[in-house]
């Protein structure tokens, strides 16, 4: 099968290519997925699961890409909860091959049905996306109606959809970001925004939520926007600045089929809507991760067209 590996940590991403690669084993309780649509981390060859497994051993050649949706082909012994042919999307897991590739080998419960009217490309920008601003606002935060979240980032790839999910939710979202995202932010539910290099973060006072994906010195500072018994949750780094009264919380996005579920049902129904950008063919994944950072929405990879179902060459 075709897929895009890396051997040399130090290369960066000149190190990608499109090579041969075995077929995937499926170990017990995986599936062997068919990617129809996948999707990728551009930092992610910074990540130490990128280059060695859970034990510390070298795994390279590896393959990148951890989002992916398609349909299943093969089930591993001891694989219940789907069926081959079912349409399917989620996390591959971060130690072990990933889904920037034809096929991939994935752990069964990291997978959620996928409606037939979803398609594969907007269902493969939502598990990173999606997961980590479910799992923020609601796991972490606790948001509930009438309460109020300042959003950093609030027209990137976690943020739009922080944004869509806490509107729903009945709170008061405030976004921030760069001037160019205003637009986009209100859009999405948004009642203010905040440009982060011409408005004063402070004058937006105090609020019950703070969820931050930029870190740093906009970590610091958001320390002190949270009122008494609110929550500081960031997925860019452990807090060093801790909110006076409040919680701050760090973590790393775990998969979950019932959110999964949830959020694909939001998206089928037009409650939810994924930014995506480019979408281009597996051969232009390299350029795909060295893009500019600046452009808007989230890159897909295409990497098979072909009738749902199981089949397809190797």
């Amino acid at each position: 099968m075709r897929a895009i590996t890396v051997r040399d940590r130090d290369a960066g991403v000149a190190g990608l290519s499109l090579s041969d690669m075995p077929y995937p084993h499926a170990a017990e309780n995986d599936v062997i997925v068919q990617v129809h649509a996948a999707g990728f981390t551009p930092g992610e060859l910074d990540w130490p699961a990128t280059w060695a497994d859970r034990a510390g051993r070298d795994r390279t050649p590896s393959v990148p890409g951890h989002e992916l949706s398609g349909v299943v082909v093969e089930l591993g012994y001891g694989t219940t909860g789907l069926t081959v042919g079912q349409r399917v999307f989620g996390l591959t897991d971060w130690a072990r091959n990933g889904s920037l590739a034809e096929y991939a080998a994935v752990e069964a419960r990291n997978l959620a049905p996928l409606p037939a009217d979803v398609d594969h490309v907007m269902a493969a920008a939502l598990p990173i996306s999606g997961l980590t601003a479910w799992q923020a606002l609601f796991d972490h935060a606790r948001l509930t109606a009438g309460r109020s979240v300042l959003i950093h980032g609030a027209a990137g790839g976690v943020g739009s959809i922080a944004v869509q999910l806490a509107r729903e939710a009945g709170a008061r979202v405030i976004g921030t970001g760069r001037a160019a995202d205003r637009d986009t932010a209100l859009a999405l539910g948004a009642e203010t925004f905040v440009d982060l290099q011409a408005d004063r973060l402070e004058d937006v006072g105090e609020v019950d939520v703070v969820l931050d994906v930029i870190g740093g010195e906009i970590l610091d500072r958001s320390a002190a926007l949270v009122r008494a018994g609110g929550t500081l949750v960031t997925i860019a780094a452990p807090p060093t600045v801790r909110p006076k009264d409040g919680r701050a919380v760090f973590f790393v996005v775990e998969p979950d089929r019932a959110q999964l579920t949830g959020l694909a049902q939001r998206l089928r129904d037009g409650r939810l809507k994924p930014i995506v950008g480019a979408v281009r063919p597996l051969s232009e994944v390299p350029a795909a991760f060295a893009r500019d950072k600046r452009t808007p929405g989230k890159t897909i990879i295409q990497v098979s067209a072909a009738a749902d179902g199981p089949g397809g060459a190797l």
